[in-house]
């Protein structure tokens, strides 16, 4: 399994706790950056949005690109894999910019494709806002943009949504960046098997992502290419019993007065296509991350990991309060890591 971790961009994942101790800051994601690292991380996932989806819309919410620009420059081994919408990108001048970043990270960038959700977002920002089968449209359109400045000299293109002629992209990325995507509809599924190269999930139990990772693997069978990887969204509590770690849960998802975080969630979920009801209780965590149940004792945790590596999981996304602590209790008790004994810089 590799283990990555979702950038705090937005000063926390809980909707129900307003202080995380984890403020929305570069100073707080450069240090994170840097110490998972030297704990076994193999990756970081930054979330893009310019709206704050989890403390509230006037609440600090951090760039996803020139963050990762910022990363690149600070880390040696970390997977960027850094979120990316194409409504909000010009393909051929972000095929330019994202270059760039991975030569400044020497070759580690990856994108997160993702179609949007969030209409009020795109109407506050002046951005086209498809309707959903057009959005994947978009995305794919996009792709065949991004991926020929990465590939040709030249590239000539027309179609539906965007154009360019005898476009140029100098310097190109020091390996073709890897494009993960999401989504739970026909029309993602079929767009991220014929154009991607993984296929990322919320978090679900292992008995729903069993037969999701089958159905993409034939879906890519079926289209030609090389195998795809899977990975999943994940919040975890390890504590040394498993009272500790209920009673830290119960906490979390004490909903009371619905904070401002809570704001978007019936457009949420009309803004998508999910496969099962989403519970309200549910969305103080992000990203469906309680599913998993990777709450327990460090044996309990590593238990339900290896089910998950059993039903071919490759990559879990976790998220965890307050991060650094967690990401350094986490590392120690169930990555296991040489590293994790590594003592923090002064």
């Amino acid at each position: 399994m590799r283990y990555g971790y979702w950038m705090p961009v937005f000063g926390g994942w809980l909707r129900n706790v307003a202080d995380e101790r984890m403020e929305a800051s570069w100073d707080y994601v450069r240090e994170l950056a840097i110490r998972a690292e030297q704990i076994g991380y193999d990756l970081t996932l930054i979330a893009e949005l310019n709206l704050n989806d989890i403390k509230g819309i006037d609440a600090p919410a951090l760039d996803a690109w020139s963050t990762a620009a910022a990363i690149a420059a600070v880390t040696k081994t970390q997977e960027l894999m850094v979120a990316v919408r194409p409504n909000f990108h010009q393909p051929a001048l972000f095929a330019k910019a994202a270059a760039n970043i991975d030569r400044i990270s020497g070759g580690r960038l990856s994108l997160n494709v993702v179609s949007s959700w969030w209409a009020d977002e795109a109407k506050q920002y002046g951005l086209q806002f498809d309707q959903h089968d057009d959005r994947y449209a978009r995305t794919a359109e996009w792709l065949e943009v991004v991926k020929g400045l990465w590939r040709e000299e030249r590239l000539d293109f027309s179609g539906q949504f965007y154009r360019t002629e005898g476009a140029i992209c100098s310097p190109k990325p020091a390996k073709p960046p890897i494009l993960y995507a999401g989504g739970e509809s026909e029309t993602a599924k079929t767009m991220i098997a014929n154009r991607c190269d993984a296929y990322v999930m919320h978090g679900d139990p292992v008995e729903a992502i069993a037969p999701k990772i089958a159905d993409m693997r034939a879906r890519r069978d079926a289209v030609g290419g090389t195998a795809m990887t899977f990975g999943m969204a994940a919040y975890a509590i390890v504590r040394d019993s498993e009272a500790e770690a209920r009673r830290e849960l119960a906490r979390i998802l004490e909903v009371r007065d619905l904070p401002s975080g809570y704001a978007n969630f019936d457009q949420w979920l009309s803004g998508t296509q999910l496969e099962r009801e989403l519970k309200l209780q549910e969305y103080s965590v992000s990203n469906r991350g309680l599913r998993p149940n990777l709450v327990g004792t460090p044996e309990q945790i590593r238990q339900r990991i290896a089910d998950y590596e059993g039903a071919g999981l490759d990559l879990l996304l976790l998220q965890m309060s307050p991060q650094k602590e967690e990401m350094e209790r986490f590392a120690a008790q169930v990555i296991g890591h040489a590293a994790a004994r590594i003592p923090v810089a002064a």
